[in-house]
């Protein structure tokens, strides 16, 4: 889901939503898609987790959203922004950093940093605004971890994971364990085949085996914060998620060795009932579905 930015950016196009006491919920931004009958914004599900110490945001929007997403927190709370953490390097996520003061720490998984430096064209997709080369590096991570991340402590901690490849080479988890809620970004960002973004180091093959070993290793979490879907969701969802990308995979992979095309596959695959019966659309009046199928394809052997 990476349309551009379409309309002009102001805090009124921001709907707030609660979470729970101190973390909110930014929902709106960018043009307006039409998926499974639902309107939904472009821009990617930004979370605001107000702290003693200031205003933890988690991704930042499409470019010229800074200022919109700075001026909602205002309605939220008095303190200041002084940390974003960015789930992955896609424009419609880190696009607001450029636009936050001086000082605010910018996290991400190293692989994220290094790609918000690059800003490549999104696999299937559009040309990335090259923000950060425009703003002199303003905006890039100022921090950035491997595996694993701790900010805070007591009720305000927050854990950042990194379990493998999936929609991009840099997906982070983000955790607030008091809270019992996870925000997934783009790794689920909707009911809906996920957008497979190989040029930002995505897997198709390893995509539900990521899945798969967050489910394993993240407990007690009762919401699930998705990069776009218009309501939270839980964890049960998340592996339902798992399931239906694994089944995908399979579907291509098994395509593929049995001797059909790439042409073949695209033009006969349909969602599967049990999941359509679980709220799952088809994404074809957005992004075609060849690209995320090349890239399982062209990772089978």
């Amino acid at each position: 889901m990476k349309p551009g930015p379409g309309q002009l950016s102001s805090a009124a196009s921001i709907q707030i939503e609660k979470v729970r006491d101190d973390l909110y919920l930014l929902r709106g931004g960018g043009r307006t898609v039409q998926l499974g009958g639902v309107s939904l914004s472009s821009a990617g599900t930004t979370a605001a987790f107000v702290t003693t110490g200031g205003v933890v945001l988690v991704d930042a929007k499409l470019p010229g959203w800074g200022k919109a997403i700075m001026d909602k927190l205002e309605e939220i709370t008095g303190k200041p922004l002084t940390t974003v953490i960015n789930t992955h390097a896609h424009f419609d996520h880190v696009g607001g950093n450029v636009e936050f003061p001086e000082g605010v720490e910018i996290v991400a998984h190293e692989n994220t940093a290094e790609l918000m430096r690059d800003m490549r064209p999104v696999t299937g997709g559009p040309v990335q605004p090259d923000i950060f080369k425009q703003s002199k590096g303003r905006g890039l991570p100022t921090r950035t971890f491997k595996d694993r991340m701790v900010l805070g402590s007591g009720e305000e901690r927050i854990e950042l994971y990194y379990f493998g490849r999936a929609h991009t080479g840099g997906d982070a988890w983000v955790v607030f364990p008091a809270l019992r809620v996870l925000h997934a970004g783009d790794i689920f960002a909707h009911k809906a085949v996920p957008p497979l973004d190989a040029n930002n180091g995505a897997s198709g093959v390893e995509y539900p085996q990521t899945i798969a070993k967050a489910l394993a290793a993240l407990r007690d979490i009762d919401t699930v914060i998705t990069g776009h879907y218009p309501t939270t969701l839980t964890m049960v969802d998340l592996k339902t998620y798992g399931d239906f990308v694994c089944e995908f995979v399979q579907a291509v992979q098994t395509a593929k060795r049995s001797g059909r095309t790439i042409e073949e596959f695209v033009s006969s695959w349909k969602l599967p009932e049990r999941f359509v019966m679980e709220g799952y659309v088809d994404i074809g009046n957005l992004r075609p579905l060849r690209p995320d199928v090349e890239v399982i394809w062209n990772e089978t052997r």
